[in-house]
């Protein structure tokens, strides 16, 4: 365990970073016993992080370039709080040298490598030529900063197709975009140079070959200033969607020892050419064809996202290592020490919504109630109450779970997603669950490109269980306010069950699914279900119960780890039978009226279709034969106009750009559903809400145009009439997304 295990690295240390990763590092510092202080934007002011830390200092407004990726502004909460060291988490500041500079030269110590290994390996182009100057093999490419948009397209066509478009200076898939020919690439270039210009501050790109189904390794490293450069084996990161990592594990099923040794060999070697200090991981692309063939992609000099799976399998707190390493402490383990034990699996939940091509998803996080169980473990850095902005990255949570062998690893981390609980904002937790079932998923045959072959994910049909216990909230809030009008009056004024002389029949509601108003389903709520669903199971309960963390060097594979987002843990969902959860968990938001719902077969979420709305739907249907009204363009999620690629009153045709509008650093172009003319209703910078017109197509045998202009609405019984259009997401293999990094 080495002699400094027991000595405390520091006395304060501020975490410049906010949600998962922030809560995972404060864990970390109350276990060693060091005062930790938080910094929160005004959105955060009552986040999970916040609430977890000894201190928290304001460092600004809601924007992240104003607050958490403003390094003056951090520095001196540092210095204000006296604080001896900063722990960026990951991300942008993570790996900014500019940043480490000025903690340096504050007096502060930078959790993280030194200016060499930011420099080097921070710039992808000048991260490839140093590795290939060593031996290592690189993926071929064009990497020349210097080159035009003109002069880059025409070197990539010497490179061959297909292409990927990288942004030099950034990380996480953001900006990536795929080219198959010429014509996509000019497309290409200069929307990744925009994304990369506006995250980064940098819009050099660089172009790679793409390899064909290939295999994502990650190799994690540690070193120390003693000269102690060690790996703690592999991590698969195949699992992606539009260079997004979605699921990760440890190890990956596809290699062997021998080649686990060479690949690990090669990161340490990578981490020494540049004097590494800290926590790092290496990247490489491996051909499944030729799992013994593995090239350099990049290095990551921060914490990984998915660095849970590492620590399960080996035993080993990274964070803690970062911090003895980053106060000058020795290594206290060798190489030979490292043992990989078991198999550990982690999916990234995300605030998104697969059924609209995953666009990012926002709103108030009505219920939040995680997993539990063994081997189950749960990085996260939300409460209920708290508000998904359109402001910060899209995840919520991770969960990650811990068996003997990837079967068990696998079963575990289905049946957790499966009582996950996340009411208020789409999320991907029922996407999740389907991939775990894929075939090649579970015989562990992976590739980068395996989402994107998988079908587009449907709307799942509502179940009974479902919209029984949505009409039963209705049902209920209208006894509640009848028993309020009456005040104390006769109770058969305040009966909600449907009395009437004759016949029993029970009450109806009209309900639609959210994202489909014009789909009403009649719903007769027996009377003995008449009450609110019970909210007991989303109460916060107090707990005295320690958090299990890693040992700093590994005897065994832990057990039943669960880590959570605050002291005060969300209690699960009451255990459901045969499969079928007794009393599903729903909430009804006051802000819309949307009715939340979880139970065995997942989410759902319902508006309540007002009965005289339904029928002039059904009528103003019938008489245009089942046409749409109009070919309003509705914006598919709330963001920021950031770019308009038409004239107001030009022509276009159908599949044509229209509009761009990015969220959480993910741009999605909304293209023209027909031929026709277009009206734009939004310009470059305007803040647009979700289903909100942005532009209409004139019909040339529209003969009234200018009647129907665009009009948005979330009133639930306007949203009930068929004649909202429907907005075309753009092909992702012709307009890949570009999604902030982790």
């Amino acid at each position: 365990m080495g002699t400094t295990a027991g000595i405390r690295p520091f006395e304060r240390v501020l975490v410049a970073n906010r949600g998962e990763i922030a809560v995972r590092v404060i864990r970390t510092l109350r276990r060693l016993g060091i005062r930790s202080i938080a910094v929160f934007s005004d959105a955060d002011a009552d986040a999970p992080h916040v609430r977890l830390a000894d201190e928290a200092v304001r460092v600004g407004p809601a924007p992240a370039a104003q607050s958490y990726l403003d390094p003056d502004r951090l520095v001196a909460a540092a210095l204000e709080t006296g604080a001896q060291a900063v722990h960026p988490g990951y991300g942008f500041l993570s790996e900014h040298a500019g940043f480490a500079a000025a903690c340096r030269a504050a007096g502060i110590v930078f959790i993280g490598p030194g200016d060499e290994a930011l420099a080097v390996m921070g710039d992808k182009i000048r991260a490839k030529r140093h590795v290939a100057a060593s031996g290592v093999p690189v993926v071929p490419g064009v990497s020349d900063p210097d080159l035009d948009d003109a002069a880059l397209v025409a070197a990539g066509e010497q490179v061959g197709f297909p292409l990927l478009v990288k942004p030099s200076a950034g990380g996480g898939g953001k900006g990536m975009q795929i080219a198959r020919d010429r014509a996509e690439l000019a497309e290409a270039v200069p929307a990744a140079r925009r994304v990369a210009r506006t995250s980064f501050g940098d819009d050099t790109l660089l172009l790679e070959r793409l390899i064909e189904r290939p295999r994502h390794i990650e190799v994690q490293v540690l070193a120390d200033a003693f000269g102690a450069v060690l790996h703690l084996g592999e991590r698969e990161c195949s699992l992606q969607r539009r260079h997004q990592k979605v699921v990760e594990e440890a190890p990956s099923p596809l290699l062997d020892e021998a080649t686990r040794e060479r690949i690990g060999r090669a990161a340490c070697d990578a981490a020494r050419s540049v004097d590494y200090l800290g926590a790092g991981t290496v990247e490489f692309l491996v051909s499944d064809a030729a799992p013994d063939e593995f090239f350099f992609i990049e290095m990551n000099t921060r914490l990984q996202v998915e660095h849970p799976v590492t620590e399960l399998v080996t035993g080993i707190d990274l964070v803690e290592q970062q911090l003895r390493i980053a106060a000058g402490q020795p290594l206290g383990f060798g190489q030979p020490d490292v043992r990989l034990t078991g198999h550990a699996i982690e999916a990234r939940v995300y605030a998104e919504s697969p059924e609209r091509g995953f666009l990012p998803s926002t709103g108030e996080v009505l219920a939040w109630a995680p997993p539990t169980g063994d081997g189950v473990r749960v990085d996260a850095g939300i409460r209920t109450g708290q508000v998904v902005t359109a402001d910060y990255d899209p995840m919520l949570a991770k969960i990650i779970a811990y068996g003997a062998d990837r079967a068990e690893a696998l079963e575990r981390l289905d049946a957790a997603l499966a009582e996950t609980v996340v009411l208020g904002v789409d999320t991907n937790l029922g996407f999740l669950g389907r991939l775990l079932a894929e075939p090649d998923v579970r015989s562990g045959a992976l590739d980068t490109g395996l989402i994107g072959r998988m079908p587009q994910p449907a709307a799942a049909t509502p179940s009974a269980g479902q919209l029984a216990a949505a009409a039963s909230v209705v049902l209920a809030d209208l006894a509640r306010a009848r028993r309020d009008a009456t005040d104390g009056g006769p109770a058969a004024w305040s009966d909600a069950a449907g009395w009437r002389l004759g016949a029993h029949r029970p009450p109806t509601v009209l309900l639609a699914p959210r994202d489909d108003p014009a789909s009403v389903v009649p719903v007769a709520v027996p009377t003995d279900i008449l009450t609110p669903v019970p909210t007991d199971v989303l109460t916060p309960v107090p707990t005295d119960t320690p958090t299990p963390v890693p040992s700093p060097v590994p005897s065994s594979a832990p057990q039943g780890v669960s880590v959570r987002a605050d002291d005060r843990p969300d209690t699960p969902p009451h255990p459901a039978a045969d499969g079928v959860s007794p009393h599903p968990s729903a909430v009804r938001d006051a802000a819309d009226g949307t009715i939340w719902v979880h139970d065995a077969s997942g989410t759902a979420a319902f508006v309540v279709v007002d009965r005289r709305a339904a029928a002039e739907a059904r009528r103003a249907l019938a008489e245009r034969g089942g046409a749409a009204a109009n070919l309003d363009l509705r914006a598919p999620m709330p963001g920021t106009v950031t770019a308009v690629f038409v004239v107001d009153g030009g022509a276009v045709a159908a599949g044509d750009p229209v509009l761009a509008v990015e969220a959480m650093k993910m741009e999605h172009r909304i293209t023209a559903t027909s031929d026709g003319i277009v009206h734009l209703a939004a310009s470059v910078g305007d803040l647009v809400s979700r289903d909100q017109a942005v532009a209409r197509i004139e019909l040339a045998a529209d003969p009234e145009p200018d009647q129907a202009e665009p009009v948005a609405t979330s009133d639930p019984a306007a949203r009930a009439h068929p004649e909202r259009p429907v907005t075309r997401a753009a092909d992702e293999q012709e307009h890949p997304h570009a999604v902030r990094p982790q």
